[in-house]
């Protein structure tokens, strides 16, 4: 099975309009941005994006959200993104908020095969809805059930040619679960080495769950918050 592709353009070309995508990271650690580019560059439309924050303004998800390319959000976390915040606020983008324990749940769950579980967080607000109740030691729990999307875009330090992957520090948060989640995974490497030159015992996402894979270029060490001494 192939699954080297030479960019993001190559990995990318079948997505269509409408296509659900998880994208890992967390806040600006870790981002798939040569896989957004690719989406934005090609005018891909209707998307439906789960991923824990959207970036902020015109980076990362801010540029799909900037050229309304995502039709829904499923997030925990609105953030610092202000055109994320606007189209919230104006209904132009249909928005799941989900407590941010219960999005990597649900996506782990996911991976995993497991449909549905219980969880304690959300109950009495509004992220229980109609959703079923039961008790667990005295405590009411709602029930959610696992996430799945058509692909999973993930962003790693190193990767090889069979799809095994190495995340460092913060960017391992999501993209180590969605990968497992993704029912095509893409997975853009900072170093793409031949197979067998991993160490074993670091991987943190086996081949298995990659699809396909290449080496990303052009990577921006983008901050969220600068802050400086007067």
């Amino acid at each position: 099975m192939r699954k080297v592709y030479q960019n993001a353009l190559e990995a990318t070309e079948d997505i269509k309009d409408g296509a659900s995508i998880m994208l890992g990271g967390f806040g600006l650690c870790g981002i798939p941005e040569n896989a957004i580019d690719a989406l934005e560059s090609k005018g891909i439309h209707d998307l439906w994006c789960i991923s824990n924050n959207a970036g902020i303004d015109n980076v990362g998800l801010g540029k799909l959200l900037r050229k309304h390319q995502i039709r829904k959000m499923t997030s925990s976390y609105v953030g610092e993104n202000k055109e994320f915040e606007r189209q919230l606020l104006s209904g132009e983008l249909e928005v799941e908020l989900i407590p941010q324990g219960t999005l990597a749940e649900r996506i782990r769950a996911g991976g995993a095969g497991i449909p549905a579980f219980f969880v304690p967080a959300g109950y009495g607000t509004e992220v229980q809805g109609d959703k079923e109740v039961r008790i667990f030691n005295g405590k009411p729990h709602i029930l959610e059930l696992a996430m799945r999307a058509d692909y999973a875009f993930v962003k790693a330090w190193k990767g090889d040619t069979s799809g095994n992957l190495i995340y460092r520090h913060t960017a391992n948060n999501f993209n180590n679960m969605m990968a497992a989640a993704g029912i095509i995974t893409i997975a853009e490497v900072e170093e793409l080495v031949p197979a067998g030159e991993l160490d074993p015992n670091q991987i943190h996402t086996p081949g298995i769950f990659v699809q396909r894979i290449f080496q990303g270029e052009n990577y921006q060490k983008q901050i969220e918050f600068v802050t400086t001494r007067d």
